[in-house]
């Protein structure tokens, strides 16, 4: 019972998180260890649950979505789908402890674009160049979705760095972007996962309810809230995840 009360309440809570700051995984993740469940599996069944909530949470900032400079929507589509797949596939040959490992790195540097965001713009000089580069935006965006294909975790706050460093500056149309490509590269992410058999369905089935509610429910609030809060709300929480993953290495 207590498990069940765990993990439900991490899927509620991550939904929401996901829709507003990214970083869900960093509730699901550690829920699903804890009740006994290996890194690797907890990380796919934590994404399976998740999917719902994204799609809520694109659905609750639909009247803010658009892509950013450099890429139509086909393009954002296609890259997020090809790219989630390449990262799917490569966590399916990842072991364990090498996970571990990689995790915390991953999501400090995605905390720290996004913070300094705009410093990166202004400095790579994109500003002064006219529209954003469609190759250069396509390959950060490729990047990217294999990070989520890969690992969950911080890929919300990776993408609205990215995002930050094309060029898009309304955070309720990143946030808007940022959960219809999570959506879509965990899609099928999740179909590798279940092909790889590392899925624990009776869990992720259970997170699924709650995380949805969450999405949406967030998504909602969010459009409500300050730019300068949201921007803030976003970097504390990248910086207490990868706190909480360097404490466990």
């Amino acid at each position: 019972m207590f498990d069940t009360a765990l993990l439900l309440t991490a899927a509620l809570v991550a939904g929401a998180l996901n829709s507003v700051a990214g970083g869900g995984s960093f509730l699901t993740l550690p829920a699903l260890v804890f009740t006994g469940m290996p890194p690797v599996a907890a990380n796919a069944t934590g994404t399976v649950a998740l999917l719902p909530g994204y799609m809520a949470g694109a659905w609750g900032f639909r009247e803010d979505m658009q892509p950013p400079p450099g890429l139509s929507m086909r393009a954002v589509v296609l890259l997020s789908l090809i790219g989630g797949s390449a990262g799917a596939a490569l966590l399916l040959f990842t072991p364990d402890d090498v996970f571990n490992q990689v995790v915390p790195w991953l999501l400090l540097v995605a905390t720290a674009m996004f913070a300094f965001g705009p410093q990166l713009r202004q400095w790579a000089g994109s500003g002064s160049h006219g529209p954003t580069s469609p190759l250069k935006a396509g390959l950060g965006m490729l990047a990217v979705a294999a990070y989520g294909g890969y690992f969950n975790g911080g890929l919300g706050i990776l993408l609205l760095a990215l995002f930050g460093l094309l060029g898009q500056t309304q955070l309720n149309a990143m946030n808007g972007m940022k959960n219809l490509v999570s959506a879509l590269l965990t899609a099928i992410a999740v179909a590798i996962y279940a092909v790889g058999g590392i899925v624990e369905w009776k869990q992720a089935f259970l997170m699924m309810i709650a995380a949805t509610l969450g999405g949406y429910g967030g998504a909602r609030v969010a459009r409500k809230l300050p730019a300068p809060v949201l921007r803030w709300g976003i970097v504390a929480t990248g910086l207490v995840m990868a706190g909480v993953f360097f404490w466990r290495l």
